[in-house]
């Protein structure tokens, strides 16, 4: 042992440079390696740590009018929960339409000694008292065996710890704007980020809440079965013996429905399955798809793959430096097989300490701002399996990345190498160039899916169909009741051009209201945003036909409506006409193209900007969007509105942001994969050109000899140069056209998530070719620069 170990620390003395570039491009490898693979665990065990998490579904609704959506109105929900024994508990939570995940309260926590008050904001999500049943809380402190009804609540530990220090939570009050006093009755223990069930304060649906409303589908549905195999049979058992009329009227009849083209169907989905879903209108819960996991687990295999390739390039290209001492210890009487075992020794130590520089990388990454890219938790403490089954990983590259070296390397016989003559074999040779070649595949496939993946991002920003520039948005719901004030307070800052008001955030969900109507005795329905009456004009929202909004459409009984050209065409609506039904009409007063008013996820369904009417009062329009004009000192705009949201209430903290960010967050997992992406084709491409780097070494310095005569007999430097970059070049044309057809396909299967999507543009094929040419061109040049430059004479006596 102790002269493998004596000969390895030869040869990292000898080839310092190479040991490097050796251990950087390992360790860049398994560094990606280890923060895909974490990514790829949170996302496939999203709500799996849940007790019998193949049993708990939730219930899902179907109709024309509604498409698919994961909302369910409270008396069917608990229909079905009582509609079979084999349910063994449900429960209903309720959901922000603005927001999901609940609302966010303003509190403040009162303190004995009369000192100063905390205030906090935090989400809070109501539920009944079988939701409990469904889920399973680990509770810390208090029970569920308590009062469940309104007026107590649950709260997460580290909520405890933050409102009440090291002292018990439990029977403590925080006092909520509008709802008083909310007693702790329970501590929960917090649950993982990657879980549908939301680490919130949790209060209790008063018994009566739309108790009887039956087309009131606004609740989250949720069942624990005692066999998961049976959820489909509870379905079709309850759709089967429901009665419908309860829903739709009493003249209603579903054979009659359904043979006019109707359908009505529920589903369940089950929790793990969740965050797997197709995007669905009003579901919150954080997307991924399988595709993405694929392509993110491909690229880790092809990063380690990559490096793996460049080690074992690396090391043969060596060859021509380490031949004669190898061989000089054949012929002094050591075994082939001993030397084998050295080299072997030798790269998977070098693999290893790549991993520890590894691990080192990971800490970095977890300390910078880049850390926003990926969800999960990068500490060792929460996947010991993770770095564990890396490290397996390293020494098995190491292993495999050194048996092929250390054969070439002692194939050649003593007295041929001594005699300073050993030839190159074509099949080595063939090898070497094919795996560069999977490098080069690699480096073309990823640079063509990170280019599309911004473009994407990028149209999903720009192509709105309205105005986002100079646009600060802030929610005054706090105190709306001074909209007109703190409006009229706003504008006399000089930069603002002017302030409008709407119900939720123009883009910034998957979906808003959903309203249904009459139009001339059919029934309509489609989403809804009410707005202030000056809001498409600070938008610069153009109308196809018709006026735009009044303020005195206010003032009517039922206000104002524009619908978008999908709604019109779909509904046959027309100009001046009157909608009808609960809820009240209004007046059709104009058209306006598709906005992209949701995400670009979700097709353009029919939609209408809304002016409510005095009998609609109770729509608050509380979010303000203030429009600056050009020029204006962004920093200095944001400062007057805080101050003035601070002259209003000087405690709340205001949720103040530029448009730009409310797109950001609406696109964070697009954004995220598609930086992550980029991040590591980078990556692929430098530890790609490492690898090239090391086959011109070995090549140029088994051709030294042929360079030395070529120069004898006149070739020169240009030309001997051009001739190494025909073998590359030659090597990336193959790799390019095998590398198209496989990027065209991934990415185009990745923008099947999007609804609307950028087109495929030829040139970024030709950009990634160019990128990767030129990266290759400056190497190949380089190296072979300084040796065509060589002393030919030296050259040839060497040979």
């Amino acid at each position: 042992m102790k002269p493998i170990i004596r000969n390895l620390l030869s040869v990292i003395r000898r080839f310092k440079l190479a040991t490097a570039l050796n251990i950087l491009g390992l360790s860049v490898a398994f560094a990606a390696f280890i923060v895909i693979m974490i990514q790829l665990d949170y996302d496939y065990s999203f709500d799996k740590f849940h007790p019998d998490s193949d049993k708990i579904f939730r219930m899902e609704m179907f109709t024309p009018q509604t498409s698919r959506i994961p909302l369910i109105s409270r008396p069917i929900a608990e229909s079905f929960f009582e509609s079979s024994p084999h349910i063994v508990a449900g429960g209903l939570s309720n959901q922000s339409i603005s927001g999901g995940g609940g609302f966010e309260i303003f509190f403040h926590v009162e303190c004995d000694d009369d000192s100063e008050r905390n205030y906090f904001k935090e989400k809070a999500l109501a539920v009944t008292p079988g939701f409990f049943d469904v889920f399973t809380f680990d509770i810390v402190e208090g029970s569920t065996d308590g009062h469940l009804a309104p007026g107590n609540i649950f709260i997460p530990l580290s909520m405890a710890k933050k409102f009440f220090g090291n002292e018990p939570a439990v029977g403590r009050q925080i006092v909520v704007d509008g709802l008083g006093n909310q007693t702790v009755l329970a501590v929960y223990r917090d649950f993982p980020s990657n879980s549908v069930i939301n680490n919130c304060i949790y209060s209790f649906m008063d018994k009566e809440e739309n108790k009887d409303n039956w087309s009131f589908s606004v609740y989250n549905t949720y069942v624990r079965v005692n066999q998961a195999s049976d959820a489909s049979q509870l379905i079709e058992n309850f759709v089967r013996n429901f009665d419908f009329r309860l829903v739709f009227g009493q003249d209603f009849s579903m054979e009659a429905a359904e043979a006019t083209g109707f359908t009505y169907s529920l589903y369940l989905t089950a929790l793990p399955e969740i965050h797997f879903q197709p995007n669905l209108q009003y579901d919150f819960v954080p997307k991924t798809s399988r595709q993405t996991l694929l392509i993110l687990l491909a690229i880790a295999i092809m990063i380690v793959a990559i490096a793996a390739i460049n080690f074992t390039n690396f090391s043969t290209a060596l060859t021509p430096m380490r031949i004669n001492s190898l061989n000089t210890q054949l012929v002094l009487g050591s075994r082939r097989s001993t030397l084998r075992l050295s080299l072997i020794f030798e790269a998977v130590f070098i693999s290893m300490a790549s991993f520890l520089v590894a691990l080192l990388l990971v800490t970095l990454f977890a300390q910078s701002p880049l850390v926003r890219l990926i969800d999960a938790d990068l500490s060792f403490k929460a996947h010991p399996l993770i770095f564990s089954g890396s490290a397996l990983v390293a020494a098995l590259v190491g292993l495999l990345a050194g048996i092929y070296p250390s054969r070439y390397m002692t194939s050649f016989e003593p007295a041929v190498v001594l005699k300073g003559s050993f030839g190159l074999s074509q099949k080595g040779k063939k090898l070497r160039h094919t795996l560069i070649g999977i490098q080069y595949v690699a480096s073309f496939a990823l640079i063509i899916g990170a280019t599309f993946m911004y473009l994407q991002n990028r149209f999903m920003q720009s192509n709105l169909g309205y105005d986002k520039e100079a646009l600060i948005t802030v929610d005054i719901g706090r105190i709306y009741r001074n909209r007109d004030a703190f409006t009229n307070r706003i504008k006399t800052y000089s930069g603002v051009e002017d302030v409008t008001n709407s119900f939720a955030l123009l883009s910034s969900a998957d979906g808003y209201l959903m309203w249904a109507r009459q139009f001339r005795g059919d029934d309509i329905v489609f989403q809804v945003l009410p707005v202030h009456h000056t809001f498409l004009n600070v938008m610069d929202i153009k109308l196809t036909e018709g006026r735009n909004f009044r303020q005195e459409d206010a003032n009517t009984e039922h206000g104002a409506w524009i619908f978008n050209e999908t709604a019109r065409k779909r509904f046959n609506l027309e100009l001046n006409a009157k909608l009808e039904g609960w809820g009240g009409g209004g007046e059709i007063v104009g058209f306006m193209p598709d906005v992209k008013f949701a995400s670009f996820r979700i097709a353009v369904e029919p939609m209408a900007f809304y002016v409510p009417g005095t009998a609609n009062s109770w729509l608050t329009t509380h979010f303000a969007c203030i429009k600056l004009k050009a020029g204006t000192n962004m920093r200095a705009a944001m400062s007057h509105i805080h101050a003035t949201l601070a002259e209003f209430d000087a405690n709340y903290t205001f949720d103040v942001r530029f448009f730009d960010e409310v797109l950001q967050r609406l696109y964070e997992k697009e954004t995220s994969l598609g930086s992550l992406i980029s991040l590591f084709s980078l990556m692929a491409i430098f530890i790609s050109i490492v690898g090239v780097f090391g086959l011109v070494v070995f090549d140029s310095e088994c051709r030294r000899k042929e360079i030395g005569i070529r120069k004898v007999l006149g070739a020169s430097t240009l030309g001997i140069i051009i001739m190494f970059n025909k073998t590359y070049f030659r090597i990336l044309t193959i790799c390019f056209v095998a590398a198209t057809p496989l990027a065209w396909y991934t990415v185009n299967r990745w923008l099947q998530n999007f609804a609307y999507k950028t087109p495929m543009y030829w040139w970024v094929y030709l950009v990634a070719l160019a990128v990767v040419a030129v990266i290759t061109l400056c190497t190949v040049t380089f190296q072979n620069w300084r040796v065509a430059n060589d002393n030919p004479v030296k050259a040839i006596r060497k040979g």
